[in-house]
């Protein structure tokens, strides 16, 4: 802010004034944290009456299709608006080219059903990606060299957005970060009636050491071994690659678009928001989740007024929503 040589700073500005009471302090409050900002991330694995727990997320359960339409139920009371859903593939069922993934039988494809038709009211966010569903743990299908071939990728990530969108997913989330899969899901979806199942573009995911609870989670950090991602998610040290990416999602007909991770990159949620003024999301992921836990239960940091601060930053940098395990519990607490 310019101040011009004629006025005064102190004590005719005192920038504490505002801060004195509680009062002033909630009226010139610049960003709110409302339950309307949460998507919760849930992890669905076959069985009834199942859960079991993820051990380096601690709180974080994988739960079976009847216990996740609970799930759903509790989150809809709580003025969650949204479920990000992620299968945990049965060995057995996971292949060299993922035909898991657009079964319309499959974990994922019943979950959405099953979700739907206890809670309408409950948005679905359903992920479009491989990973979980090839033996190699990689969000694509392979050359003989072990490189992922992007067009043939999406191929198959056409089909398993389309068994999503039949399924009655909201919204289905491509996070393979292939080149061209927006406009290609897009087209498939117009043409076989699906025109209002919107599309949330993971259009800026790093290949970020954060993810690695995640992995654990869904099943594929074993698959995946000491494999990486670094030939089509985008490298940590790049910004301006970030616009670019986004810009091409958006025009191929992404409705939303996500940074991933989350804190780390809240720099690139600011620049995306400010550059494009269009739904921005961020996914504070599962390694974030893990060390925060580790502060809570050591006592190191106290954990309501960090979660909540922590949530409070994605908002403050540009996020309309922000995906976190942190979801319910937050909701909770904003209830009170």
């Amino acid at each position: 802010m310019a101040f011009n040589d004629s006025q005064r700073y102190f004590p005719d500005t005192r920038m504490r004034r505002m801060r004195a009471d509680s009062f002033s302090r909630r009226l010139m409050q610049e960003h709110v944290l409302t339950p309307n900002d949460l998507i919760y991330p849930v992890f669905v694995l076959e069985g009834e009456n199942q859960t079991e727990q993820v051990a380096s997320m601690p709180g974080v359960e994988r739960m079976s299709i009847d216990l996740l339409v609970k799930e759903a139920k509790a989150l809809d009371q709580l003025g969650v608006p949204a479920m990000a859903l992620f299968p945990v593939t049965p060995l057995t069922a996971k292949s060299e080219f993922a035909e898991e993934a657009y079964n319309p039988d499959g974990l994922a494809q019943r979950a959405v059903k099953a979700i739907k038709e206890a809670c309408p009211e409950m948005g679905i966010i359903t992920d479009v990606a491989l990973d979980p569903f090839t033996t190699h743990g990689q969000d694509g299908i392979l050359n003989d060299q072990g490189y992922v071939l992007n067009d043939r990728t999406v191929e198959t990530l056409m089909k398993q957005a389309l068994s999503h969108a039949e399924a009655g997913a909201d919204v289905v989330a491509p996070s393979d970060m292939m080149d061209g899969r927006i406009g290609a899901i897009r087209d498939i979806l117009e043409e076989e009636g699906h025109c209002n199942t919107r599309i949330m573009s993971y259009a800026a995911k790093y290949a970020s050491a954060y993810y690695g609870p995640f992995r654990d989670a869904v099943g594929s950090a074993a698959n995946l071994g000491k494999g990486n991602k670094f030939n089509y998610q985008m490298d940590p040290a790049n910004s301006n690659e970030a616009l670019h990416e986004v810009a091409l999602d958006l025009a191929e007909g992404a409705d939303m678009v996500m940074v991933k991770p989350g804190m780390p990159y809240l720099d690139i949620v600011r620049r995306v928001k400010d550059e494009f003024k269009v739904p921005t999301f961020a996914y504070q992921v599962s390694g974030e989740y893990a060390m925060h836990m580790a502060a809570f239960q050591n006592g190191w940091l106290d954990e309501r007024s960090v979660m909540m601060e922590s949530l409070l930053a994605f908002k403050r940098a540009g996020c309309d929503g922000i995906l976190t395990y942190f979801a319910k519990r937050a909701a909770q607490l904003l209830n009170e």
